[in-house]
């Protein structure tokens, strides 16, 4: 059996319950070389939505430069994103570990992925929003029927990423094989998940599973686009108003951004995981999904550091 840290309520008693070694993420402790950028052009249907008011440049400004100044002229972003976007790839590769980078303008259709956005890694606590995602399409499906207290719990997975809600929750809904779950995350964009065995005699579980960036990507969007709207501002609510614990990562856009976010974190037998989903901008304009595998090379504060600053360096000051 596979060794990993064991930290957090939630995990403490599902080892003394179910398993004989675990992860969570609720109690924190006190260089690659920069990778090539990878974009996807958006096509002319997309491409031909207007930006937004709000992030037309400004005059003197990095987008107003020559299209020959721009470093990333293909990728379908504006020239001041386009140098936003290179300056966090280099800081990224200059970061501990690892970092998976998946960047969306939902107007226009531009993608940016990093070289790792296709890494898998521990999910940590950011599967806990494609279980708020599944609960609520069941419920809206008759398939359950959700309780006062069962969404309080949904609410403390998005809030504060309460372990006890998500080991509740998962026991309660998981059905007998405990695969209920896992069979409905691909629905939402979740297609490179992998449950992951040998650490717990519960399998499926929530808290070891790995999936990528753009497992992550495809998530939020999936949230902002095909679930509905009642259940969308419910999601969308307290993702924007995290407790103190979560307000890093995408968080890191700044208030003027507007932001919401879902960050995961977990010391796994790799060593740390610092991820962070979510979306910045009017009307959510942007999404942002970074999954920082440290490798053994860092720790929490290596890791909250990172995703912080790449949301910043993409965002601040922009809106």
């Amino acid at each position: 059996m596979i060794q990993r840290v064991v930290r957090g309520a939630a995990v403490t008693a599902l080892v003394l319950g179910l398993v004989g070694c675990g992860s969570t993420e609720e109690a924190p402790p006190p260089v690659s070389t920069p990778h090539p950028v990878v974009a996807e052009v958006p096509t002319a249907a997309t491409a031909s939505s207007a930006p937004a008011a709000s992030s037309a440049p400004a005059a003197g400004s990095p987008s107003a430069a020559k299209p020959e100044d721009c470093p990333l002229p293909q990728s379908g972003f504006d020239c001041d994103l386009q140098h936003r976007i290179a300056a966090a790839e280099n800081y990224a590769g200059g970061r501990p570990g690892t970092v998976g980078i998946v960047l969306r303008d939902r107007e226009t259709g531009a993608v940016w992925r990093n070289a790792h956005a296709g890494d898998l890694t521990w999910t940590a606590s950011t599967i806990k929003l494609a279980m708020v995602v599944d609960l609520l399409r069941r419920s809206r499906a008759h398939t359950v029927a959700l309780t006062a207290r069962d969404r309080d719990q949904m609410a403390a997975m998005l809030h504060n990423s309460d372990d006890d809600a998500a080991t509740t929750l998962w026991t309660k809904y998981g059905g007998a094989d405990h695969m209920t779950f896992n069979r409905a995350f691909p629905e939402y964009g979740m297609t490179s998940l992998r449950a992951e065995r040998g650490y717990s005699k519960v399998f499926p579980y929530w808290g070891f599973q790995k999936c990528t960036a753009d497992d992550l990507d495809r998530l939020i969007n999936h949230v902002l686009t095909a679930v509905p709207a009642d259940d969308r501002t419910f999601i969308l609510t307290h993702m924007r108003q995290v407790a103190p614990n979560q307000q890093w990562g995408v968080w890191g856009a700044g208030p003027a951004a507007h932001p919401g976010n879902k960050d995961g974190w977990s010391e796994e037998d790799g060593g740390w995981v610092m991820n962070t989903v979510g979306f910045v901008g009017p009307n959510e304009r942007y999404t942002l999904a970074i999954m920082n595998n440290l490798h053994g090379k860092g720790g929490y504060d290596d890791g909250r550091q990172t995703d912080t600053e790449i949301a910043r360096l993409l965002f601040a000051g922009r809106f």
